[in-house]
């Protein structure tokens, strides 16, 4: 999906959907009309209604072989995202036993580190150009300042490596956010269900060939299930463009600062 389609809102988006999907069924309505002379009436009469239940049924697996794509995508990044946070409030909770200079300097690498992910990372996150090549340098700083600490005891020294740990957590986390964020519905799919769903127009048009009513009306409604389909793919294609929330993040920034 193109940028300027992923920044639309949805009720802009659903018009665009909605429109483009009635006036290629309006397109194949025409064009089936046009097609029934004499002799092509009689075969479009000769197709069964039959044809129509299984067509329909693999469209709908179809779609729901996409959607649950979709889903499952928003649901590795609310994942990758809840992890994230998970490690980098851990990381304030260890701090605590390093008070002074240490927590202090734990506390505010967290902070700018969290404040840059959503101000810069989530931007480009919900136009897939994210870069995994790129470390954060306050992750870097975090980790020097865990790696400068003097334990003076085991339990200190329990707590610089349980902090260690929790970096390397957010580390990896913020590794599959940026994975996710790159996922998207093949061409080749999208492909799939365009062809099916036109197929099951141009059946619908034939079998209902000598009731023009009845087969605007079906056609209609067919076509209405296929908008909200693709509406529903399309709003939800970019996890990163508004289905997954940076929320957890920012409550571990204000808890920062």
């Amino acid at each position: 999906m193109s940028d300027w389609l992923a920044d639309l809102p949805v009720v802009w988006l659903a018009v665009l959907v909605f429109g483009v999907t009635y006036f290629v069924t309006a397109l194949i309505y025409l064009a089936v009309l046009a097609l029934a002379s004499r002799e092509r009436a009689i075969i479009f009469k000769a197709i069964s209604p039959g044809l129509l239940p299984p067509f329909g049924i693999l469209f709908a697996l179809f779609v729901a072989f996409t959607a649950s794509e979709v889903s499952s995508n928003i649901q590795r990044a609310n994942t990758a995202v809840d992890r994230e946070a998970s490690a980098a409030q851990s990381v304030l909770v260890l701090a605590a036993h390093f008070p002074g200079e240490p927590e202090a300097r734990l506390r505010a690498v967290i902070h700018r580190y969290i404040e840059k992910v959503v101000t810069e990372e989530w931007p480009h996150m919900a136009h897939q150009s994210a870069a995994l090549t790129v470390t954060p340098r306050t992750l870097v700083e975090a980790l020097d300042a865990i790696l400068a600490i003097t334990p003076h005891g085991p339990g200190e020294e329990i707590a610089q490596r349980a902090l260690a740990d929790q970096i390397t957590n957010v580390f990896e986390a913020r590794r599959q956010r940026i994975i996710v964020s790159h996922a998207r519905v093949s061409l080749l799919k999208w492909a799939c269900l365009l062809v099916q769903a036109i197929a099951v127009l141009i059946a619908i048009g034939m079998v209902q060939i000598d009731n023009r009513r009845t087969k605007a009306i079906a056609m209609g409604l067919f076509t209405a299930g296929v908008a909200v389909s693709f509406l529903l793919i399309l709003a939800h294609e970019r996890p990163f463009a508004g289905a997954v929330s940076p929320a957890p993040l920012m409550q571990v920034e204000i808890a920062a600062e």
